[in-house]
């Protein structure tokens, strides 16, 4: 797959994105964030939606509220990882905004103020119910054919598929549904802009299918664990990546075994 990659961005400050659109990239670089979360401020009438406040960081709040002028009307979450919902609490206690997130929400502790489901209209957004990196993960369908796409689809890396509460089945669906609605730039959880992405998506979705055949042929050859599994089809070495990819092994392995393609017992799975 062909990603993007960007220099690291001005820490602290508003970048444009769009008219009327800008990000704060936080300050939490890591091989799973990229170089940080993407902190999106919206303009409005009312003041700004802020969509993914991003984590728990006393410097990364001060900057939103400085770039806003803490004239905040909203706050949007994307899913409830803590590098998006961390700095929520502290920005409604500093502003009084609303948070608006999925109605199941994954994180016990976190109950948004408004409810959202599939289909549901935010602050001039539709909100999109696209689960398989989290069970509560939406995008949001902005004006013009831009979709905020978070997590489920970034510009800079494939996005991680970790059970239980990420689902490679129901990312699968969520991958085909975006697709079909043909928007023209999506705006993702971290990383830049992602222009033209309707083809990038297929290749998301034919690189999953091509992972998916080569765990089945491998447990046609005979039962194994997962760990051997990311032996034989990955080459990383990082503890961190290896890791990740034993989680997307494991979501492969789940949807095979809901698919009646595979069985386990205990920590062995094999084909049926």
């Amino acid at each position: 797959m062909a990603f993007l990659k960007e220099a690291e961005p001005e820490r602290g400050a508003a970048l444009p994105v769009l008219p009327g659109v800008s990000r704060i990239v936080a300050d939490n670089p890591s091989l799973m964030t990229y170089h940080g979360t993407n902190t999106y401020l919206i303009e409005g009438d009312g003041g700004f939606v802020v969509l993914d406040p991003g984590p728990d960081d006393a410097g990364h709040l001060e900057d939103i509220l400085r770039a806003t002028g803490g004239a905040v009307s909203a706050i949007l979450l994307s899913h409830t990882h803590s590098d998006h919902l961390g700095a929520t609490a502290g920005l409604k206690a500093r502003t009084g905004a609303k948070t608006y997130a999925f109605h199941l929400s994954a994180d016990d502790a976190f109950t948004p103020d408004v409810l959202l489901r599939d289909g549901d209209s935010a602050v001039g957004m539709t909100a999109l119910h696209t689960p398989g990196h989290a069970s509560d993960h939406l995008c949001f369908a902005f004006r013009d054919g831009i979709l905020f796409s978070a997590d489920h689809v970034m510009s800079w890396s494939s996005s991680i598929v970790s059970p239980p509460g990420g689902d490679m089945a129901d990312y699968f669906r969520s991958l085909q549904l975006v697709m079909e609605r043909g928007d023209r730039l999506y705006l993702p959880g971290h990383g830049p802009p992602l222009p033209d992405p309707i083809p990038y998506v297929g290749e998301l979705l034919d690189y999953r299918l091509k992972r998916e055949n080569e765990i089945a042929a491998a447990l046609a050859d005979g039962p194994s664990g997962t760990w051997p599994l990311v032996d034989r089809l990955y080459s990383k070495t990082d503890p961190w990546l290896r890791r990740a990819a034993e989680r997307n092994v494991l979501a492969h392995l789940l949807k095979l075994q809901a698919e009646g393609r595979a069985r386990v017992t205990g920590e062995t799975w094999s084909a049926t």
